[in-house]
């Protein structure tokens, strides 16, 4: 067995037994393995399940994106006690998926300007609405709205209840890419403000933690408020492994030093104790409307403590409802270009850094990759397993070889090595590509594309080495 470093070529020697008429001693097979040149490149913008999101069915030639938003009211869901209709959520993913995009999703009880957003037999049975004119709708004008009594016993059954069926039908679903909790508050933003005598208690808060917390064991499922066990309007969220959203991101997230501002979005964190929760669980949000598009622009719209990277870098974010990059007229090409740097460091960057092999029996080597994870955030993803590809020379259809290999959880800065053991056996003479490509567990996905020179932007396929297969009867 012949051992070298990666990165230079040499013989690897098995004995080939599958020539009857020649001994073992006579023939052998002489296993020629050079590693490629890996070089560090940033992995592109729309890499899956990172980066901006625009709403359902944007314009497609605004921005890349991997993911689309989108949500629902608790009516088009639930029709009865434990009585569901799936269609009107199965449509809106099968939509986004159409376009090789995954979807991130919430459900809502209280709209401003929406009618009939709570199941019509909560009402009928006896559950108390508040109608009044919604003010905090800025920039949009105060619209009427129905906060619905959080503290109704048949309400908390009907809630607790769909969201264990819900997990139970779309957890880990690759077609979703995080849940928003929702339910509670206005747009499912768990607050009521300034009406916050109408919000709900934190017994009626937490039962919704617990139902998240069983019903979803893959699928992230992300708050909007983070809170510490003295939180005065949040129950304590910290034994519950859930992500966070910013929705006021660029806006209302750094400490701005003023005693009013303490209920931005790092400040609350900070007396949480949540500001290594992006180690476990994603860090998303959405730009706030005011600094929409022009928070990547020279100087910048947003105040001084709120600039985009420094937002971005603080929280570990992955990612952001984006609407303004998204509007009638294009970003002007200074504006993409800047958004372009600034969200490509969103999230996770996966390189392959390291490839090297050795014999491991007789008719296989075992192949060793290192990845190292570039960005800023790990890769939070159940079900996502790399594959290698053997394709000989003069073919185009490779080899598959499954493997195990995921990038989950691979923090900033880490590196993780794996192996993995590849029957030779049945190899021709030649010349043989190895590759490695991650595939999007969702038909018709986007793959993970490796931050490496030379990815293949199609199917995320990068080229790891040269196999060279040669029998030598001479030995």
């Amino acid at each position: 067995m012949i051992d070298c470093p990666a990165l230079r070529p040499f013989l690897l020697a098995a004995l080939v037994l599958g020539n009857a008429s020649i001994s073992p001693a006579e023939e052998s097979r002489i296993y020629q393995f050079t590693p490629a040149k890996l070089q560090y490149t940033p992995g592109p913008v729309d890499n899956p399940l990172r980066g901006l999101v625009p709403y359902q069915g944007p314009r497609p030639d605004r921005f890349p994106y991997s993911m689309e938003f989108n949500y629902l009211p608790l009516s088009a869901l639930v029709k009865d006690p434990e009585q569901y209709d799936w269609s009107v959520f199965d449509a809106m993913l099968d939509d986004i998926a159409s376009r090789g995009r995954q979807t991130v999703a919430r459900v809502f009880l209280e709209y401003p300007g929406k009618e009939n957003v709570i199941p019509e037999f909560l009402v009928d049975r006896g559950l108390k609405v508040h109608k009044y004119v919604n003010t905090n709708t800025a920039p949009l004008p105060p619209a009427n709205i129905e906060t619905p009594d959080y503290e109704d016993a048949n309400l908390r059954k009907v809630m607790v209840d769909f969201i264990a069926a819900w997990g139970k039908r779309y957890d880990g679903d690759p077609r979703l890419a995080y849940l928003t909790a929702g339910m509670l508050g206005t747009w499912g933003e768990w607050h009521t403000y300034p009406k916050t005598e109408l919000w709900a208690s934190k017994e009626v808060q937490k039962e919704i933690y617990e139902a998240y917390s069983k019903a979803f064991k893959k699928t992230p499922i992300l708050l909007r408020y983070p809170a510490g066990p003295n939180d005065s309007l949040s129950a304590d969220s910290l034994p519950y492994a859930f992500g966070y959203h910013d929705d006021s991101f660029a806006y209302a997230t750094l400490s701005s030093g003023r005693p009013e501002d303490d209920w931005f979005f790092l400040p609350t964190m900070k007396r949480a104790a949540l500001t290594e929760r992006w180690k476990e669980a994603p860090i998303g949000g959405e730009i706030r409307p005011e600094v929409w598009g022009c928070c990547f622009d020279e100087p910048p719209c947003t105040a001084p403590t709120q600039g985009f990277a420094a937002c971005r870098d603080q929280l570990h974010a992955t990612w952001l409802m984006d609407t303004g990059l998204n509007q009638k007229e294009k970003a002007s090409p200074e504006r993409y270009d800047r958004a372009i740097a600034a969200v490509q460091k969103m999230g996770y960057d996966i390189e392959v850094a390291a490839v090297s092999a050795e014999t491991s029996a007789e008719d296989s080597i075992a192949v060793t990759v290192t990845l190292r994870n570039r960005g800023i955030a790990p890769f939070y993803h159940h079900g996502w397993h790399a594959k290698l590809q053997l394709l000989a020379q003069g073919n185009d259809k490779p080899i598959v070889i499954n493997t195990d290999w995921s990038p989950r959880l691979i923090q900033p800065g880490e590196v993780k090595t794996f192996a993995h053991t590849i029957d030779t056996s049945q190899l021709r003479s030649g010349k043989h590509e190895l590759r490695l490509r991650l595939p999007n567990p969702m038909p018709g996905g986007k793959p993970l594309r490796f931050a490496n020179e030379n990815v293949d932007p199609e199917t995320g396929s990068l080229t790891l080495a040269t196999l060279s297969v040669q029998s030598d009867q001479n030995r």
